[in-house]
């Protein structure tokens, strides 16, 4: 891990009696998890925190302990501010305004270090099996309801225990979430199997216009496509999951319209590749296997710039 001893943490945490804690836009089960892990075990220490996720909770996530609790927007002043599962300040939804982030708890490869403290380890599976180890350390309690929270976030990041990045250590933590009361074929369906119906109907709008070139798969969602299925979110419903495991494909990408003018990208790889590297050209991040970026321009205008560059890593990959 880098940089952010314990004493250090345990420091800020002890200092503070009002906790910000925030994740990513478009959250997904590790924003969740480690939002509710942190937020919950600090309230159980009688902290008196916020936890806020610009995007709000996906319905997927709603059965867990506290998200309910969670909110869009910032009011007021705090003694700390954490962020977790956040590359860059940016993926925060820009709800800070002019706070400082005092302690940034991670697992990107492409992590910006942007915290006074921080506390990013890349080799972890997800940002809340981090937490699973910090949080007994700092005498925060694994309860469970931070539990739940927990297994939800390492369950989603590792697709059900299946990423290429999935160690030991990572089944030993799951175990020892679920001897503090996590269930986990009921997480593990609500997080990856259960979907609603209107979410995959918008599945059906982009299988439409499914696309290949040798390894390389594709598609796209427009915003018309997410008013004709009914869909409430701004995301892919995990359409990409599916995608990534296409035979015969190294590399899908999904693009998603946006109302702000910019398209949502999505990269998932086979291992050998590492499309963070493309990610972080357009000013996104993530790990070698899974990235994102929020791109300015027209649906049209950004495929053609994102295939032209992922097509490039994977020849130049296939003729290393």
């Amino acid at each position: 891990m880098k940089d952010a001893p314990f004493s250090s943490i345990r420091g800020l945490l002890q200092n503070a009696q009002t906790v910000l804690v925030l994740s990513h836009i478009r959250p997904d089960g590790d924003a969740v998890g480690s939002l509710l892990g942190l937020g919950l075990a600090l309230q159980h220490a009688g902290k008196e925190v916020t936890m806020v996720l610009a995007d709000g909770v996906p319905s997927n996530f709603r059965h867990l302990t506290g998200s309910n609790q969670i909110v869009r927007r910032v009011n007021g002043n705090f003694d700390l501010t954490a962020t977790v599962d956040c590359s860059d300040i940016a993926r925060t939804g820009n709800v800070l305004g002019e706070r400082p982030v005092d302690l940034n708890i991670d697992h990107h490869i492409t992590n910006q270090n942007f915290g006074k403290v921080n506390l990013v380890d890349s080799a972890a599976v997800a940002t809340s099996a981090i937490l699973a180890e910090v949080l007994p350390a700092l005498g925060l309690p694994l309860n469970r309801p931070v539990a739940e929270a927990l297994l939800t976030g390492l369950v989603s990041d590792t697709i059900g225990f299946r990423t290429s990045n999935m160690t030991p250590d990572a089944l030993r933590i799951a175990a020892k979430l679920m001897e503090h009361g996590a269930n986990l074929p009921e997480l593990y369906h609500q997080a990856l199997v259960q979907r609603s119906y209107n979410a995959v109907r918008y599945w059906g709008q982009a299988l439409t216009r499914l696309q290949k070139k040798d390894r390389l798969i594709w598609t796209a969602l427009t915003l018309e496509d997410r008013r004709a299925a009914s869909y409430p979110g701004n995301d892919d419903a995990d359409l990409n999951h599916i995608l990534s495991t296409i035979e015969a494909v190294d590399i899908a990408v999904l693009f998603v319209e946006q109302n702000n003018g910019h398209v949502k990208v999505s990269w998932r790889a086979q291992p050998g590749y590492d499309v963070s590297q493309i990610a972080l050209k357009f000013g996104g991040g993530g790990h070698p296997a899974a990235s994102g970026a929020d791109i300015p321009g027209s649906l049209e205008t950004v495929q053609n710039q994102v295939l032209e560059a992922t097509w490039s890593v994977l020849t130049a990959n296939n003729g290393s």
